[in-house]
C-alpha cells in the first residue's frame, strides 16, 4: 500500500480530509447498522438538538505504525467505555463496544494510507462522535442520534514538541461540582474557548483550571491531565470528580508503577504544594505528554527544577516508555494493544 504524498514531519495538529469515514444513525430505539461514506458533510435540521442544547460527546485515539509496520491502536476499548460513560450523562443512547471498534477498524482500514509511517512522529487521529440530530425547540434530549468516526494525520499537538510549556492558572472555571466535567462532552470545551484564546493573547500556551468550589486544588487544563513528580520521585495526579478520566494518564500511572517501578498516587494537589514539586506535565490523547517548565499565577511564578530547555528525566522516561509500548518498541500489557491490519 502506497502512502499519501504527505510531509509527515511538518504537519501540525489541524484537520486534513481524509477518504471515508463511518456513520451510524439511531432511531425508534435502535442502531443501524451503519458503515463507511466518502461524505463528510452532514445535513440536519436548523432545529437539531445539537444546534440547539449542544446535546453532543466525543471521543479522541490515534492509530500508529509499529516498528515491526504494523497498524494499531491503543486501548479503544477504554475510549469505548468512556464514550458510553458521557452519552449516559447526556442522555444519549450507549454504543455498543463491539460496534466502537469496528468503526475505528473499518475508518483506520480504508484510511491507511494516511497512517503516518513509523518514525515520523505523527499519527493519524481518530474522533468518534455523538449527536442529537433530531428537531427540538423545548428543552429536552433528542430521540435520534448520529454517530461518526473521522480521521486526520496529525503531528505534534503544541507547536514546539516537546519543548517545555508555560501555564497560567486562570480566573475562569472549567466545570461546576456535580456538573459534566467528567465526561468528554463538547459543551465543556466550550467553556474553556475564551479562556485559551486569552491566555494565547497573554503569551501562554495552556491554562490551570482550579476546582470550582475552593479555588484551592488543581483540576486540569482545557484538554489534558497534569501529572506531577515529587522531589522524592513520587508519581502524583490530580483527584477530582470534575477531572475527566483520561486513559493516557491512566496508562502513565500504571506504566510508571509496573514498568519503571516508581510509587503513585492519585489525590488532591493543592495549588499551594507546587513549588515543591520537581516536574509537570500534561497528558492526553494529543499530546501524550508535553513538560510544563512554569505555571504563572498572577504575580507568583513556580519555576519547576527540571526546567524550560526539556523534559524532566522522570517525564522523558514515562515518555518513553509508553510511546515506546504505544510503537511497538515496548511489550505491552495485554489487551492494550489492538491491531487493525
Amino acid at each position: 500500500m502506497e502512502k499519501k504524498n504527505i510531509d509527515w514531519g511538518n504537519i501540525g495538529f489541524g484537520y486534513i480530509k481524509t477518504d471515508e469515514r463511518y456513520v451510524s444513525t439511531y432511531k425508534d430505539g435502535k442502531w443501524d447498522e451503519g458503515g463507511l461514506t466518502q461524505d463528510s458533510m452532514i445535513t440536519m435540521s436548523e432545529c437539531a438538538c445539537v444546534l440547539q442544547y449542544a446535546q453532543t460527546i466525543f471521543e479522541g485515539l490515534k492509530a500508529y505504525t509499529t516498528e515491526d509496520g504494523r497498524i494499531v491502536t491503543f486501548r479503544p476499548d477504554l475510549n469505548a467505555e468512556r464514550l458510553n460513560q458521557s452519552a449516559k450523562r447526556m442522555e444519549m443512547p450507549e454504543l455498543p463496544t463491539e460496534k466502537f471498534l469496528e468503526s475505528i477498524r473499518e475508518v483506520v482500514s480504508a484510511n491507511a494510507a494516511y497512517v503516518p509511517p513509523y518514525g515520523t512522529g505523527a499519527t493519524l487521529y481518530l474522533r468518534p462522535f455523538m449527536f442529537g440530530i433530531n428537531p427540538v425547540i423545548g428543552v429536552k434530549p433528542a430521540t435520534e442520534f448520529q454517530y461518526r468516526v473521522f480521521a486526520t494525520p496529525v503531528g505534534p499537538y503544541f507547536k514546539g514538541g516537546i519543548k517545555p510549556l508555560t501555564i497560567r492558572v486562570t480566573d475562569f472555571d472549567r466545570a461546576a461540582p456535580n456538573g459534566t466535567g467528567h465526561i468528554k462532552a463538547g459543551l465543556n470545551y466550550a467553556m474553556s474557548l475564551h479562556a485559551i484564546v486569552d491566555a494565547h493573547n497573554q503569551g501562554y500556551d495552556e491554562n490551570m483550571y482550579l476546582d470550582a468550589r475552593t479555588r484551592t486544588k488543581v483540576e486540569e487544563t482545557g484538554g489534558a491531565n497534569f501529572i506531577f513528580v515529587t522531589k522524592d520521585g513520587k508519581i502524583v495526579t490530580p483527584k477530582s470528580d470534575s477531572i475527566l478520566p483520561s486513559i493516557t494518564r491512566r496508562s502513565l500511572m500504571y506504566v510508571a508503577e509496573k514498568y519503571l517501578g516508581l510509587e503513585t498516587e492519585t489525590r488532591e494537589v493543592y495549588l499551594d504544594e507546587l513549588k515543591d514539586m520537581a516536574e509537570c506535565g500534561l497528558c492526553g490523547t494529543a499530546a501524550v505528554i508535553s513538560p510544563v517548565g512554569k505555571i504563572v499565577n498572577h504575580d507568583d511564578e513556580i519555576c519547576f527544577p527540571s526546567g524550560m530547555d526539556e523534559m524532566g528525566p522522570v517525564t522523558k522516561k514515562l515518555y518513553d516508555t509508553l510511546t515506546g509500548i504505544q510503537m511497538g518498541r515496548i511489550e505491552a500489557p495485554e489487551g492494550w494493544i489492538f491491531e487493525i491490519k
